[in-house]
């Protein structure tokens, strides 16, 4: 079946330096999958964190089904994330000591089975933004060029 894609989270790769990926599994509701599916889900400002041995999601924001009726979920709930209990100890001791932070990058399914991409995250300054943005910049101005080399040859 494969993966699809249904949001990512393009402002986290701008504000944080992402030092390590991991795929978690995501404890929902039914009303909440068939959501995730139309889309409806935001992940602005959203963060994951280790609590009593346990890695939650926080701040994701999940719309209430359309057709739902009254067992609809609430849209800000803290969500569980499925993770093996060594990984999650890791993280935790390595969250707990050097400041970094959990954050999600994109939510997708896979094989039919919703799934959380987490990073592993430290916060960039605004130098580092400016830095990110030039190269950015500079990496365009590249694929232009050659692009127009390719079209006059």
């Amino acid at each position: 079946m494969g993966e699809k894609t249904i949001v990512q989270n393009r402002r986290a790769r701008h504000d944080y330096h992402i030092l390590e990926h991991f795929e978690t599994g995501i404890a929902l509701q039914g009303t909440e999958v068939k959501s995730i599916r139309a889309g409806q889900i935001t992940l602005k400002d959203s963060y994951a964190e280790v609590d009593g041995g346990e890695l939650f999601l926080i701040g994701v924001h999940i719309a209430p089904y359309e057709q739902g009726n009254i067992y609809n979920h609430d849209p800000e709930r803290r969500r569980k994330l499925l993770m093996h209990k060594r990984e999650i100890v890791r993280i935790g001791h390595t969250i707990a000591e050097k400041g970094f932070t959990l954050v999600p990058l994109r939510v997708y399914f896979k094989d039919g089975r919703a799934k959380v991409e987490l990073g592993l995250c430290r916060g960039k300054q605004t130098i580092d933004k400016r830095q990110t943005l030039r190269k950015r910049e500079q990496d365009r101005d590249v694929d232009r060029a050659l692009k127009d080399l390719k079209r006059k040859k």
